[in-house]
C-alpha cells in the first residue's frame, strides 16, 4: 500500500516538472500566432487603405479637357489622408487606420499614361519589442517593412 503511493506522488510531480518545461514553449507559441495575426490584419487594413486612395485619386486625376492626368498638390495631401486616416480631409485629433502610420508613409504617382499609383510603407513593429538581444551572434531586428501598392486606371 504505501509504495502505490508513492508511486502517485512521483507521478504528480513527474507532471508538474513536464508542465512548467512546456508552458514557456505553449507561450511562445501562442504569442507567435498572435503576433501573426496582427501582422496579417495590419497588412489587409494598408492594403484596403491603399486601394480607397487609388480609387479616390483615379476619379478625380483625369482632366477630361486635356485628355491626360493631372496630379496636382492638393490631390496628393486629399490622397495620403484618406490613405491614413480614412477621410480626404484630416481634422485636428485625427486617428490614423493603422496605430503609427503617418502622411510621409503614403506615395502617390502616375503609372503609364492613364493610371495612378498608391503605396503605403509601413514598417510592422512586433509588441514584444523592436529586437532581440545581442548574443553573440549579433542582434536581430524585429521589425520589417509592409508594402501596400494599388495601380487603377483613372476615370
Amino acid at each position: 500500500m504505501h509504495s502505490l503511493t508513492n508511486t502517485r506522488m512521483r507521478q504528480r510531480g513527474l507532471a508538474m516538472v513536464e508542465f512548467a518545461i512546456a508552458l514557456p514553449l505553449l507561450l511562445l507559441l501562442l504569442l507567435a500566432i498572435g503576433e501573426m495575426g496582427r501582422l496579417l490584419y495590419q497588412y489587409n487594413s494598408l492594403l484596403q487603405a491603399s486601394r480607397d486612395a487609388s480609387r479616390f485619386v483615379a476619379g478625380q486625376a483625369w482632366n477630361r479637357t486635356l485628355g491626360r492626368l493631372e496630379l496636382t498638390d492638393e490631390l496628393r495631401a486629399q490622397a495620403r489622408a484618406l490613405a491614413v486616416y480614412g477621410v480626404p480631409v484630416a481634422s485636428a485629433g485625427s486617428q490614423p487606420l493603422v496605430s503609427g502610420l503617418t502622411t510621409a508613409q503614403v506615395t502617390v504617382g502616375v503609372q503609364g499614361a492613364d493610371h495612378v499609383q498608391v503605396s503605403i510603407s509601413y514598417a510592422f513593429r512586433p509588441i514584444i519589442g523592436s529586437g532581440l538581444p545581442d548574443v553573440g551572434y549579433g542582434a536581430s531586428v524585429l521589425s520589417f517593412p509592409l508594402v501596400a501598392t494599388s495601380v487603377m486606371r483613372a476615370l
